[in-house]
This record gives structure tokens, C-alpha cells and sequence, in this order.
């Protein structure tokens, strides 16, 4: 009765600490949730090259207007253990001035400018005759928290969208039509954690803007002044959480668990009920 009350009480515990640790984790995955409602302040019009490239938040909608043959750049900031898809539709003119067999493509780059491949997606599509509208997605690959250089993994950091035609006859050129763009991302969790992380995450020109900082840092110094240095654009609303956080702690911690409450149950079945009453206190 001892050792059954004893087991009961210990798989209880175990129970209500793994429930615990499966809640915080759920609920600390759930606030990194890149998803939001609303448009407020996303982009109306594109950027034409990577260094113009208009930034947008993730669950933000973009939009802008173009003419075929344009080159449309958007910018988005892509963390370690979120899977990045990205929507584009773009909008064709009427049918009188409709591009004849017109192929859009969609293509994602990351702080490096290194082109990602998609996991899956229509990547590119040709307009149909009577279409009013082409629609594309990418889903790229997990971002990893660290990788190795001669690898090509997402890493975190500032990642380009591009969005063009591109299959054109000269008369096609120079036809108005609307684009949108939306980025999402699917927290993948434990399952693509790695060991390891950026010293920094892939964000063109922090490099440039810290030493740029530093310096000013000292001319103030020197000066006797203190001016404050705006700190680089394209980061996560929650800011670079380089891979620190990942489920695998909370199965972690749930093994350990079960592996005490394994040896507390082992004990208590096999130590015995003590000296039988039939052997004398002496031996």
C-alpha cells in the first residue's frame, strides 16, 4: 500500500510538472508569433534595386504600383526556427492592354544576396490570356541559428524579395499594373534547432553602422559631447533572439523528469518491507 500511494503521488508531480513545462513552452512559442492583423504601416511602393529595397514586418500586406518590366524589392527580417513564406499578387491591366503570355517570378535572397531556393511554391507562373491576376509563393527553407560558410542555409538576418516579369515582348513594356506582397512565417520549433549562433544576424550595413558608431563615439568623447546612434532597421518587433529559445528544452527537462520519477519507482519496488520478523536483531 506504502509503495502504491508512493508511485501515485510521484506520477502525479511528474504529470502536473511535464503539463507545466509543455503550457510555458507552447506559450512562450506562440509569442513569437509573426503573424498581425492590419496594414498600418506597410509599404505602398517598392524598391527598384537591393539598396532601395522597401522593408516590411512580417503579417504586414505591401503594396505598390509598377509597369511591366520593372524590378519591384521588398525587404523582411526572417529569425532563427521561423520557415518564411511569401505571397505576391500581381495585377494585370484590362484586356485591351493586357501583356500577351506575360511569366511573373518571385525570387527571395538573403543578407548576403545569396538567391534561396523554395521548398515549395509556384515560383513563377505564366499569365493566362483571360487572367485579371497571377498569383506566386515561395516557402524557403527553416532559418537556421548557425550554419557553416561553405553552406547556403537561411540564417538570420534581412532578407529581398524581387518581383518581376520575367518573359516580356517589346510591346508588353511599360504596361501598368499592381503589386502585393505579404511574408509569414511558421514557427518550426526544437525539430530544426542547431547548436550555435551568429555573432551577429545577416543585416546589410550594421557592420558599417557600428564602426560608424564607434567613431563617432570617440569624436564625442574627445569633444565632451554624448550623441545617441540610430540603430540599424530590418530587426524583429521582439528584436534577434538568435536561437536561444527552442522546445527541445521542455523535452529535455520532461526526460529528466521521467527519468527521476523512473528511478524513484525502481527504488521503492525492489529496496524490500526491511528485516522479515522471523531473523533475530542480532544478525
Amino acid at each position: 500500500m506504502r509503495t502504491t500511494k508512493l508511485l501515485a503521488t510521484a506520477g502525479l508531480l511528474g504529470a502536473s510538472a511535464l503539463t507545466a513545462l509543455l503550457g510555458a513552452g507552447t506559450a512562450f512559442a506562440g509569442s513569437g508569433d509573426s503573424g498581425t492583423s492590419g496594414d498600418d504601416k506597410a509599404p505602398t511602393e517598392a524598391g527598384t534595386s537591393f539598396r532601395t529595397a522597401q522593408e516590411v514586418e512580417q503579417g504586414r500586406r505591401a503594396t505598390a504600383g509598377a509597369s511591366t518590366g520593372d524590378y519591384l524589392y521588398w525587404s523582411f527580417p526572417a529569425d532563427a526556427g521561423q520557415r518564411p513564406t511569401v505571397r505576391a499578387t500581381v495585377k494585370l491591366p484590362d484586356s485591351a492592354a493586357r501583356p500577351s503570355g506575360a511569366t511573373w517570378r518571385i525570387d527571395v535572397y538573403d543578407g548576403l544576396r545569396r538567391r534561396q531556393s523554395c521548398m515549395y511554391g509556384t515560383q513563377s507562373r505564366a499569365a493566362a490570356p483571360d487572367a485579371t491576376s497571377v498569383g506566386l509563393s515561395c516557402t524557403l527553407r527553416t532559418v537556421r541559428a548557425w550554419s557553416e560558410q561553405w553552406a547556403n542555409d537561411p540564417l538570420p538576418g534581412t532578407y529581398y524579395i524581387r518581383l518581376t516579369a520575367a518573359t516580356l515582348t517589346p510591346s508588353d513594356q511599360g504596361l501598368p499594373v499592381s503589386a502585393e506582397v505579404e511574408v509569414t512565417s511558421k514557427e518550426v520549433g526544437g525539430s530544426s534547432a542547431v547548436d550555435g549562433s551568429l555573432a551577429a544576424p545577416l543585416v546589410p550595413g550594421s557592420t558599417t553602422e557600428e564602426a560608424a558608431a564607434a567613431s563617432d563615439d570617440a569624436s564625442d568623447e574627445e569633444n565632451g559631447s554624448s550623441t545617441g546612434q540610430a540603430l540599424a532597421t530590418g530587426e524583429p518587433e521582439d528584436g534577434w533572439s538568435s536561437g536561444w529559445w527552442s522546445d527541445r528544452w521542455v523535452w529535455t527537462a520532461a526526460g529528466g523528469i521521467l527519468a527521476a520519477l523512473a528511478g524513484i519507482g525502481g527504488y521503492a519496488l525492489t529496496r524490500g518491507t526491511g528485516r522479515p520478523s522471523r531473523v533475530p536483531p542480532g544478525m
